[in-house]
């Protein structure tokens, strides 16, 4: 997806020459997720200097992100995570394996199996409740 054609897209700062790390990470991860454009930065910047890498564009499961290199004094915390839907114990087991070797990057990771989110949200419907 070109990012550019979107009217909105979640930025995610990230510290120095992490926004490229991170997606290329993902990419190898996750289906459907691939490192698109990059962009310099046109003069120097907190973030570096001038031709430094300033941001990438990327996609995690078919969602579009802008991650920008920011710098040190900009950090992630549990207020922000991917939540990624999985087909089977095998898909879990291996997203689950990638992370713990390779860590989040930085970002909080859930794994949910689809199955589990179809009990409960089954659950929740015949007892009349939202799905929490």
């Amino acid at each position: 997806m070109d990012i550019t054609k979107s009217k909105i897209a979640t930025c995610l700062w990230f510290d120095h020459g992490q926004a490229r790390e991170a997606p290329e990470f993902y990419a190898a991860t996750f289906p459907d997720s691939h490192v698109g454009a990059r962009l310099a930065a046109p003069t120097d910047c907190p973030a570096g200097k001038r031709g430094d890498e300033l941001t990438v564009e990327f996609t995690v499961p078919g969602m579009p992100f802008l991650g920008l290199n920011a710098g040190p004094n900009v950090t992630f915390n549990e207020a922000i995570g991917f939540q990624v839907y999985t087909d089977s114990q095998e898909e879990t087991d291996r997203f689950w394996d990638a992370i713990v070797i390779h860590g989040g990057r930085g970002i909080a990771m859930q794994l949910v199996q689809g199955q589990i989110r179809c009990v409960l949200a089954d659950r929740a419907a015949r007892a009349g409740k939202p799905v929490a």
